[in-house]
């Protein structure tokens, strides 16, 4: 018999999300349901997943072990979350409440609003006050049943606060439950003391910043604002080329809100993801649906810019695209921690179903950030990563929307959250 520390058992629905990783297609809509199932870790890893008969035959409970009812539960894994802006200071309510009277994001950024807001924000914030800030958000993240992050740098935009964000960050992934996956992404916009000499800013960052950055660790993933008015095609292509031989994946914010070409330019370079996408065309729907990059969707931008056009989740998916979904928590666009209500925005809003949602949250999503061999789906040998609703059933999930409904969220085997609480904001290693 297989020894085990952490069991829940007679899941009411135990969504495994399993099978080959990313999903694509009609694939999409196999979540691995297991009726009245159980699942079972050691030191972390999961070691049994099936029904309660098979589970008494196989698993061993230690004296000390850990053991919850899961009827009347549903169970998923943990939510990956492949695109955040998690660590900045300050926020942008003036500039929200300019929104609600008409003004656009563009208009906006004109005014000196915007990204460098924060960014002012941010250069002015110590590195103490930046993790103690965050934390809290990860909290927030960890009760809504995100498991693993990644945060992106950008709102320090010169080498002495882009490597502080990044430093913060190397620091909340040793010491909150929640995996952090780091992103450099000095390319976020360009700062307004090198506005009229953008060239000199590019050299910056590929010439000093990307070397600090490669010399301590500091990042796995590059990321750069494809966008009109922020870099061009031929300027993330030169940055992406410079990131790479650095060492770093890629990622690319593209095709936000002009067609510019963002997601054709992360097909060609092998990008871990393009995201965002709200203006991406049919050329660039049908490169993406030909690769093996991630097309990342962020409804929480459309919906807290109020705007009509929204990412075509339809057309990714049925010509073959690896759809994922994540908050882009960040203060001027998506200023929410829960990947619970972008799983029901995506079903509300882009006419994702639930299936398709619930997969493009967890499995696609880890895929997103390479991390698919690790969490995103339920099985044996990858990390007991996973979030416990108090629902009948998992469409309940979605119908019952505007509410938090998970009890428990389990990190690497051990329980985080009850009830409501965090009960316990450290680290937990897998053996």
């Amino acid at each position: 018999m297989k020894p085990a520390d952490l069991a829940i058992i007679n899941c009411s629905h135990l969504v495994t999300c399993q099978g080959p990783i990313p999903k694509r297609k009609d694939s999409l809509l196999d979540i691995g349901l297991v009726d009245k199932g159980c699942i079972a870790s050691y030191r972390g890893k999961i070691v049994f997943i099936g029904e309660e008969k098979k589970f008494n035959e196989e698993i061993l409970l230690e004296k000390k072990s850990v053991q919850i009812d899961g009827s009347g539960l549903v169970g998923l894994p943990g939510f990956v979350d492949s695109h955040t802006h998690l660590p900045f200071a300050g926020n942008r309510e003036e500039e929200f409440i300019l929104r609600l009277k008409g003004y656009t994001y563009q208009q906006l950024t004109e005014r000196g609003l915007g990204i460098q807001t924060t960014v002012n924000a941010t250069r002015q914030a110590s590195m103490d006050e930046l993790i103690s800030l965050c934390l809290a958000r990860l909290d927030n993240m960890l009760l809504h049943g995100t498991t693993t992050a990644e945060a992106k740098s950008g709102y320090g935009l010169n080498l002495k606060d882009e490597i502080k964000q990044l430093r913060t960050l190397q620091e909340l992934n040793k010491i909150h439950p929640i995996d952090i996956v780091s992103t450099f992404m000095g390319a976020h916009e360009v700062p307004k003391e090198y506005k009229a000499r953008k060239d000199d800013y590019i050299n910056l960052l590929i010439h000093k910043i990307l070397p600090e950055v490669k010399e301590n660790n500091l990042a796995e993933f590059f990321d750069v604002f494809c966008e009109e008015g922020v870099y061009s095609v031929e300027e993330s292509r030169k940055l992406i080329r410079a990131a790479r031989e650095a060492g770093l994946k890629i990622k690319i914010h593209a095709d936000e809100f002009a067609p510019l070409g963002g997601a054709q330019l992360a097909a060609e370079e092998g990008a871990t993801s393009a995201d965002h996408l709200i203006a991406i065309t049919d050329e660039g729907i049908k490169k993406l649906a030909e690769s093996s990059t991630a097309a990342t969707l962020l409804p929480g931008v459309s919906f807290f810019l109020m705007q009509e056009k929204k990412a075509p989740a339809r057309k990714l998916i049925e010509q073959g695209a690896i759809v994922a979904l994540a908050t882009d928590f960040n203060p001027g666009s998506s200023m929410t921690e829960s990947m619970f209500f972008i799983m029901q925005l995506a079903v509300f809003s882009l006419k994702m179903g639930i299936e398709e949602a619930i997969n493009a949250t967890t499995s696609n999503a880890a895929y997103a950030l390479g991390r698919h061999k690790e969490v995103g789906s339920l099985e044996v040998g990858k990390k007991m990563d996973l979030i416990l609703c108090d629902a009948p059933n998992y469409p309940h999930l979605i119908y019952h929307f505007g509410i938090n409904p998970i009890k428990y969220v389990i990190k690497a085997g051990h329980v985080v959250v009850k009830n409501g609480k965090v009960l316990q904001q450290s680290k937990y290693q897998t053996d």
